[in-house]
């Protein structure tokens, strides 16, 4: 595989020109450092097999050099490494044609995975993305709950566990996992961390370290 890393950092391309070839994905790797030579890359390399592709370039905003390597080589696949963790540009990025986004604070094994899995003809969507949309998507149906369903999705959201909030609510143990279990489903979540995500998203409980006292 031959692989094009975009990225105005040389420490950054070195590095993961070396990951790359160091974990068999790649053969070669050609480096650019903006937009404009990045497009010039692309057009002297026909075999080329993927792009690695920053959004934060100089000259030129990676958003719409997406479609400038889409032009110069329809068929190639662009996997976004950024900096930014907005499902914004996620989101932006894989409408743009990107079939991939790896936020920069991702492992060297995700990165990899995640090329791997677009030189497999799939598509990589970070989890903070799928989190944002299961929050999204979670967050209407916060109407349907009952007011004591409500506060118990606030309690376990806070870390209680079921005897404690049986103790709590003075309910049986029964009753509590049955109250769980409506509010897994109204939010459409299979766990807690997901239930108190969407909590937080709804305004139910205040994320960690964003209280009055919090900083």
């Amino acid at each position: 595989m031959k692989i094009l890393v975009v990225d105005d950092h040389a420490i950054l391309r070195q590095g993961l020109a070396a990951l790359l070839r160091d974990s068999g994905v790649a053969g070669e790797v050609v480096h650019a450092g903006d937009e404009a030579e990045g497009l010039a890359m692309v057009a002297a390399h026909p075999d080329l097999d993927a792009v690695l592709l920053d959004l934060k370039l100089p000259g030129g905003d990676g958003m719409n050099a997406i479609a400038a390597v889409a032009q110069t080589n329809p068929t190639l696949p662009i996997i976004i490494l950024s900096a930014s963790e907005d499902p914004a540009d996620v989101r932006r990025a894989l409408d743009r044609g990107a079939l991939g986004y790896v936020p920069k604070s991702a492992s060297p094994e995700t990165l990899i995975s995640a090329v791997q899995l677009v030189l497999a003809g799939g598509i990589y969507v970070p989890t903070l993305m799928l989190d944002a949309e299961a929050e999204a998507q979670a967050a209407p149906k916060l109407d349907v709950l009952t007011p004591r369903q409500t506060e118990v999705l606030a309690a376990l959201a806070g870390g209680l566990s079921n005897r404690e909030l049986g103790q709590r609510f003075d309910l049986s143990e029964k009753t509590v996992k049955a109250h769980v279990s409506a509010i897994f489903r109204a939010l459409g979540v299979v766990n807690r961390t997901q239930a108190a995500r969407a909590a937080q998203a709804a305004g139910i409980i205040r994320p960690p370290g964003s209280g009055p006292d919090a900083g």
